[in-house]
Order: structure tokens, then sequence, then C-alpha cells
């Protein structure tokens, strides 16, 4: 999720019992844990596009955004499991200080795994199986068509998907979370103090959250596919076969992924006009199940990481 004012972005996640927030400067986790105690995480970090003025180009830096968002993410979840296991390994009383380093080396490992597997599971369920589906209903009358019926599909996925999440009791408090971070956002966003009295009062919904952008991607995909499929078509007289949509289409993900960067960020410049409501309106409904209202500690987690990413 992304919020903005004229002097500094930030940018968060939900985490196990906690909130992550990035600023331009430093990545933030704080974690409650089991005996009340808020830890915290403040890592000194600056984005690539902003080390590298080539990669801070216009839909570049949404790709490279994307892939450091997902190792960040990565990286704070798996802090905060840290901290989870840890208060599970003191009620247990075991606490070998070799075993955790142990651990910690493969946690290590582990981000590396689940980065890989999880990108493939991701690709194989939200980008092969459309394809194939769409295939296997030999809908070939033209590119939209093919593709209207691939991204329809892929949203269909997705939103089962996140319905079906939502289910676990589990998952409840990290949606709990996630709507701690928007509302500290808003709160921060529209110059109030950053206490849960103020924040509290404010929306779980906000429009530049990572499940807009999710959603963008699967609108802005229809539409860069069928362009490619139509090139495709016009170069060789026939419509790309499956596999070569495959090649086609994988090779254009960092490019779909840029441009709804792009887009994302103008929706929250142009959030007060009457089209980018409208546009930013299905994301908003999908934060009904992916958002839920937290509790005033939670909301106190999420404005911890919040000042800190903030401090000078």
């Amino acid at each position: 999720m992304f919020g903005k004012t004229d002097k500094i972005e930030v940018g968060g996640q939900a985490v196990i019992e906690g909130v992550m927030m990035r600023s331009p400067k430093r990545v933030v986790t704080a974690v409650r844990r089991k005996n009340g105690q808020i830890v915290v995480k403040n890592e000194p970090y600056v984005a690539l596009s902003k080390r590298y003025r080539l990669l801070g180009l216009p839909v570049i830096r949404g790709v490279i955004s994307f892939f450091e968002m997902l190792v960040i993410g990565l990286k704070t979840l798996n802090y905060s499991a840290e901290v989870a296991m840890n208060d599970l390994e003191e009620e247990q009383k075991e606490k070998d200080a070799r075993e955790r380093k142990k651990k910690a080396s493969r946690n290590e490992g582990f981000l590396v795994v689940s980065l890989i597997l999880g990108l493939g599971l991701g690709l194989a369920i939200f980008f092969f199986t459309p394809l194939l589906l769409t295939n296997l209903l030999q809908i070939h009358k033209g590119a939209i068509s093919f593709n209207l019926v691939a991204g329809a599909i892929r949203i269909i996925l997705f939103l089962v998907y996140v319905w079906v999440i939502s289910l676990f009791h589990e998952l409840r408090r990290l949606f709990e979370y996630h709507g701690a971070e928007h509302k500290s956002i808003f709160a921060y966003e529209a110059g109030h103090e950053l206490t849960p009295e103020q924040a509290r009062n404010f929306s779980t919904k906000h429009p530049r959250c990572g499940t807009s952008f999710l959603l963008i991607v699967a609108l802005v995909a229809i539409l860069v596919f069928s362009l490619a499929d139509t090139v495709f078509a016009l170069k060789t007289g026939h419509l790309p076969g499956l596999a070569q949509r495959l090649l086609i289409h994988f090779l254009l993900l960092p490019f779909v992924a840029g441009v709804s960067y792009e887009l994302l960020k103008l929706s929250g410049r142009a959030h007060q006009h009457r089209l980018a409501r409208v546009l930013m309106a299905p994301g908003l409904w999908l934060q009904r199940i992916t958002t839920k209202e937290p509790d005033d500690d939670q909301i106190a987690v999420a404005l911890v990481a919040l000042k800190e990413a903030l401090a000078p």
C-alpha cells in the first residue's frame, strides 16, 4: 500500500502481529509480542530506482519497485515469523542459542526458496492456467476475445483465491493489521496527530493498496496482451498458439507491471476526479475482504512503524 504527501512517500504491508512501513530512507517493521511489548526492526534502505537514474524512468521504476517489494515483503514476513517463534519458544522454555543460529541460517535459504516457489505458483495459477483454460475453450476468434476471456478467468481465480484465504481464522488478524496500516497512512496524509484515537476514524480501504494494484495488473494485461497478439497476427498471418502466447505474454509481464505501477501512482494523484474514483472502485470493493477493522492496539503498532519510517 502506498501513501503520499508533498514531502515523503510511505508504503506498508501487514505482517504477522505487526506492520511494515517503508519510506525513501528506511524499512521499519513493528511487531507486538505476546507480552504486549512492541519490537521494532529499523533498516536503512534506498530504492534502486533512487540510486540509479536509468532505473527511475517511468515504467522501468514500476518493474523494479514490484520486485523490490516482493523481496522486502518476504523478509519482513520472515522477521515477524521469527518473533512469533521466539515467543513460542519462551512459552515452552526451549531456549537453545545454537539451535536459533541454525534456524536463522535456514531462514535465509527458506526466504530464497519461498520467493522462487511463490513466484512459480503465482505464474502457474494466475498466468498459465487462464491461457490454458481459454485455449481449451477453443476461443480463437481474435486477439481481443481470447484475452478478454483469459483476463476474466484470471480475475475470477484471483477473487476466489482472496475469498478462500479470508476464510482462515488465522489470517483475520493479518487483515486487521492491513486495516491498521491503511488507517495510519490516512491519518498521516490528512495531517492529523499520529495517535490511535485520530487514526481509528479513517477507512480501512485505501485507493493505492497493493490489492488494487493486482486488479490493475489484470486489466492492463488484457489490453497489452491483446495488442501483442494482434501485432503477432499482422506479422505472421495467424494468431499465436498456446506456447507462443505463453512466451510472448511472459516476456511482457514486466512491462505490464511497470504500466500498472504508473497507473496506481496516477490514481493516487487524481483520486478526487470522478473517473479516477470509478476506476479505483473495484480495488476498494475487494478490500472489503482483504482488510478488517483493527483495534487500537493494532493501530498503535502500525503507528510505531510509521513514525520510525518518517524519522529524519
